[in-house]
């Protein structure tokens, strides 16, 4: 699967001695799904301060697992590292680590 998510955060009011927000970001998505509830992903989020002018661009490759439990409960769990790999402006990460559980519960019976 191929996808992404484009955002945009603009102040419009608040507090008139507070910084701005003024923020662009893009999140590419790449997941290739594998045999047993295996999955390969990557869907690190670029940032880009149009305000400040502080922008990285992070790039991730995680596996995750979907796993079906009791009463038709299914959880899925990830681990993504992301490194960056070009940044203008102080206070990018170099490495991070996204990471995550959910779990789906069904509703009704089946």
């Amino acid at each position: 699967m191929l996808g992404g998510l484009l955002t945009y955060q603009a102040s419009f009011a608040g507090v008139e001695d507070r910084e701005d927000v003024n923020l662009l970001t893009f999140q590419p998505i790449v997941n290739i799904n594998l045999s047993d509830g295996w999955y390969l992903r990557s869907s690190a989020t670029w940032n880009f301060n149009l305000e400040s002018g502080n922008s990285y661009i992070p790039m991730g490759a995680g596996v995750g697992k979907v796993f079906q439990l009791d009463k038709g409960v299914t959880m899925n769990a990830f681990v993504e590292p992301q490194y960056t790999v070009w940044r203008d402006g102080p206070g990018a990460p170099r490495w991070q680590v996204f990471a995550g559980v959910n779990f789906q519960f069904p509703i009704g019976k089946h």
